[in-house]
């Protein structure tokens, strides 16, 4: 089974068209790469994968559950890190992770534990009790990246996380990233413009101006475009269409 299977998803406001016909799958277990310049379509895609929209045409299914027919099921797969920070500042570590259980129906003792062991993974115990507000962009990216464990997602989506940080951040973000699917076999599915973010066995999906170019590992795109690497191959793609 597919974890995500996207199908024909076209998606417009209003005479602009941010999606046409887009169609892709990503297998299970995997780290997946959705690629594209800024304005591509990437965040107007991972809106309709979690919801926030619904696709005007097309279908998404999420390990076999649509998120349209089977919207609790499929978000429950789900666990998300958007682009803009959704941490409340105002509140701790500790607070924004129990939120999150308690509307996933965890019980208070297991979301003590969880948070517990994914905080302690990401670096985090000793802030536990420290404000949001007070801590840098790269300690958010890693609380926001427990929060979204903490129910045990089989699919983890990732808008342009490392946006802002500095590099030695952005690095230990995606290695945690890459790391939870080889350790927990997970999938993830990362969204970014950067391409020293793309390692050449990740499976991609090459997004501009709402259509998939490509798809295929990253040695397989750049292969194919007859290219020496993924960034001269990207390159060529996009100033083609």
């Amino acid at each position: 089974m597919k974890a995500l299977d996207v199908a024909q998803i076209s998606h417009a406001y209003g005479a602009r068209q941010a999606l046409e016909a887009v169609s892709f799958s990503v297998e299970a277990q995997k780290f997946a790469v959705l690629l594209g310049l800024n304005g591509a379509g990437k965040t107007s895609l991972l809106s309709l994968i979690t919801r926030l929209q619904a696709p005007q045409h097309g279908s998404i299914a999420v390990f076999g559950k649509d998120v349209h027919s089977r919207p609790l099921a499929a978000l429950a797969m789900m666990g998300i890190v958007f682009q803009p920070l959704t941490l409340d500042l105002d509140l701790t570590v500790r607070e924004n992770l129990r939120y999150h259980g308690a509307l996933h129906g965890l019980g208070r003792r297991e979301i003590e534990e969880r948070q517990a062991e994914e905080l302690a993974r990401m670096g985090l115990r000793e802030r536990l009790d420290n404000r949001v507000r007070s801590l840098s962009g790269g300690l958010r990216r890693r609380a926001e990246l427990a929060r979204a464990l903490l129910h045990r997602p089989q699919l983890l989506l990732l808008d342009e996380p490392t946006v802002g940080l500095d590099p030695t951040a952005r690095k230990e973000i995606l290695a945690h990233t890459r790391a939870l699917c080889r350790e927990r076999h997970a999938t993830a599915f990362w969204a970014t413009h950067l391409l020293d973010e793309v390692e050449p066995d990740d499976d991609v999906v090459l997004l501009h101006r709402g259509r998939v170019l490509r798809t295929g590992t990253a040695q397989e795109i750049a292969a194919a475009a007859g290219s020496g690497s993924l960034a001269d191959a990207f390159t060529s793609l996009t100033a083609a269409n």
